[in-house]
């Protein structure tokens, strides 16, 4: 039962992807961590080509990569300047920078990363600022980028 609940996987281990957050840096610098992280994506644009003579097929041919944008929201919080010093930054001199979004247990301990090269940002929300509202005031920063780096090292 626990196992339907994803608790703990199939041999009765902790499921280290149960309760995760993200751990976000741009060249190395932290800009905090994040609860939620969306369009992790490659997709592959195929083109079509029918060959003269043969009926049977159609020859399906890569032509390019697509990556998604990536969104990342979070609680607003003690790590918020570090976004929108980033942010400012950027502003002033619009550079390429590289992304390394790492996905952390309740814990701490690392699961998994992905690097990210040509990484600008797209757009950034604060939140609403409503006394009345009974409602965690929330970020969410959205990312495009050029591509996956490789992993440098083992289990990333």
């Amino acid at each position: 039962m626990a196992a339907a609940q994803g608790s703990t996987g199939a041999q009765g281990a902790a499921d280290p992807a149960v309760s995760l957050r993200f751990t976000v840096t741009i060249d190395g610098k932290s800009i905090g961590n994040f609860n939620t992280c969306s369009g992790l994506k490659v997709e592959v644009v195929m083109e079509q080509r029918e060959e003269g003579g043969t009926n049977g097929f159609v020859w399906q041919l890569p032509s390019r990569v697509k990556y998604s944008n990536i969104t990342l929201k979070r609680a607003v919080g003690p790590d918020s300047h570090k976004l929108t010093d980033w942010l400012i930054s950027f502003a002033n001199e619009a550079t390429y920078k590289t992304a390394c979004i790492t996905a952390m247990t309740g814990d701490g301990e690392k699961v998994t990363s992905w690097n990210l090269d040509g990484v600008v940002p797209v757009s950034w929300s604060g939140p609403d600022l409503d006394v009345g509202a009974n409602n965690v005031a929330m970020e969410t920063l959205v990312l495009a980028h050029h591509g996956f780096l490789p992993s440098s090292g083992a289990g990333t």
